[in-house]
């Protein structure tokens, strides 16, 4: 009942006209910028991120940036159908089938089974979010120092280890956000680290600065760079046929089972380190085609194949908040990015959140279900304006969040050198995207490296420099030993088809991070 009441007094602050007025904002621009062929979620945020900081209302930005979140989501899938150009590795699933449905003529009842399967799916997960919240901050409380620091480490270590194809690659990226972070000055000993004489660096490297460079300028030098290999044609969208909701009775019954069975693995597989959103909707997409008595249409447009995986997609988001609100712990790159914006208004995400900040923390939730609302009242009547903004000439475009992009960085720091910083690592991240590097274990390494290494030194401190503090306690013990467990997780599909007599099985990975 206490979560209930709590979520009632977040509705109660969400529903004010300004709060509903940064929902609305968040939503439209998120879908705006979402709907752009190539961009997510992460890059969408990472892009705003400058702006929005420079507001002065906690509770108004963070809920701007769940709209913007949910927004590039949902529009996310519309370039997915109509396009066949995801802009991020969770839709990927979606536009396997969704593609072939709009070249059947039936872009509309893809476009719908997408919108009303992530509203269901962010509605159910929304719920599941509000009554497990409180109760894992709760057990978060007992956390200590060495638990956090091998929570830090198991996020580090699952997330290395399970997205790109690449362990060698994955720790090469850690590494550099590890260097990122140890960047300043040290806060126990008062020396600088790897200031190189620098000034403006004895403060560290701004998390805004190298978001904006990996994100924004990175991704979209990188998306410059291929332009002839995107499609340029954008699927017709045929005349309204009837149905409720453009969709038939038949697209009803084949589409809500997809829905709740994407629910399922949407939310709990966002709750885990590294989990995010790519694991759930490929199985989503796997058991659908499994389940289907409709096995002639897959790869011609399988309507379960749209809906599964986008239900899947929305859910992970309230799933990702979990360890986000709970524990500090962002288990994707978006996370991450949204940790360092609490991080601006000196908010720190962990059990303490509920304690100071229930009024912020219960009003983020219930716009969750207010942003939903809006997106489904948004994306299918509007549809045809979303398909307008796919026809923006691709090199304007792209010039367009280059110059948004360093705006942002000067706007937030008004120094020239931090303009060059990111423009730098936005050059890194594009050949780092060339060449299989993956981007989220930067920007974890950057935001939990210095967490770990301050929860590392005040274990050490409290018991008085005994190191067997992190063997001893059993929920530490636990979390490193789920970290050697991530470790060893890829390679467990190789060892197993060896061990019987096979030979040709791949490691197991999962794509770039949302």
């Amino acid at each position: 009942m206490s979560s209930l009441s709590h979520l009632f007094d977040g509705f109660a602050s969400v529903l004010s006209p300004q709060n509903l007025l940064y929902a609305a904002i968040g939503v439209t621009i998120g879908t705006l910028v979402g709907v752009l062929p190539g961009i997510g979620p992460a890059l969408t945020i990472a892009l705003l991120l400058p702006v929005s900081l420079q507001l002065d209302d906690p509770t108004g930005t963070l809920i701007m940036f769940a709209g913007i979140y949910y927004g590039a989501m949902y529009g996310g899938s519309t370039t997915s159908i109509l396009l066949n150009t995801p802009g991020e590795s969770a839709s990927v699933a979606t536009s396997i089938e969704g593609y072939r449905m709009a070249q059947r003529g039936r872009a509309r009842a893809a476009l719908a089974t997408a919108a009303i399967g992530s509203f269901v799916a962010a509605t159910i997960s929304t719920v599941l979010l509000a009554f497990v919240a409180e109760p894992m901050a709760g057990f978060a409380v007992t956390f200590r120092a060495s638990d956090y620091f091998a929570l830090a480490v198991l996020a580090m270590v699952t997330v290395t280890a399970l997205v790109g194809a690449s362990l060698p690659r994955g720790l090469m990226s850690l590494t550099f956000g590890l260097f990122l972070g140890l960047v300043g000055i040290d806060s126990l000993t008062g020396q600088a680290r790897f200031t190189f004489g620098v000034p403006e660096l004895l403060d560290g490297v701004d998390i805004v600065t190298v978001i904006v460079g990996l994100f924004a300028i990175g991704e979209t030098l990188y998306i410059a760079s291929r332009l002839k290999d995107l499609p340029a044609k954008v699927a017709p969208l045929e005349p309204a046929r009837g149905g409720f909701a453009w969709l038939s009775r038949q697209d009803w019954a084949r589409s809500w089972p997809a829905w709740l069975r994407g629910t399922l693995f949407g939310f709990p597989f966002g709750a885990l380190p590294s989990g995010g959103a790519e694991i759930p909707t490929f199985l989503s997409y796997t058991v659908e085609k499994r389940r289907s008595k409709h096995r002639d249409e897959w790869g011609n447009g399988a309507i379960e194949g749209v809906a599964g995986p986008e239900a899947a997609n929305n859910a992970s988001f309230s799933g990702v908040l979990v360890p986000l609100l709970t524990l500090g712990i962002p288990t994707s790159a978006t996370a991450a990015v949204m940790l360092a914006a609490f991080g601006y208004f000196d908010l720190s995400p962990g059990p303490q959140l509920f304690e100071k900040s229930p009024d912020l923390v219960w009003a983020l939730i219930a716009s969750l279900f207010v942003g939903n609302v809006m997106l489904l009242a948004l994306n299918l009547p509007l549809i045809r304006i979303w398909v307008k903004v796919l026809q923006i000439p691709r090199p304007l475009l792209y010039t367009g969040i280059l110059v948004f992009a360093t705006l942002g960085v000067y706007a937030v720091s008004g120094s020239v050198v931090d303009v060059l910083i990111a423009y730098a690592i936005g050059v890194l991240a594009m050949f780092m995207r060339r060449f299989d590097f993956p981007i989220a274990p930067v920007i974890l390494g950057l935001i939990l490296g210095p967490m770990m290494e301050t929860q590392f030194r005040r274990a050490l401190l409290l018991s008085d420099g005994d190191l067997s503090v992190f063997v001893t306690r059993p929920l530490t013990v636990t979390l490193l030993s789920l970290a050697l467990v991530a470790l060893a997780l890829p390679h467990l599909p190789k060892m197993w088809t060896r061990l019987r007599g096979g030979s040709g099985a791949r490691r197991l990975s999962f794509a770039e991070d949302d």
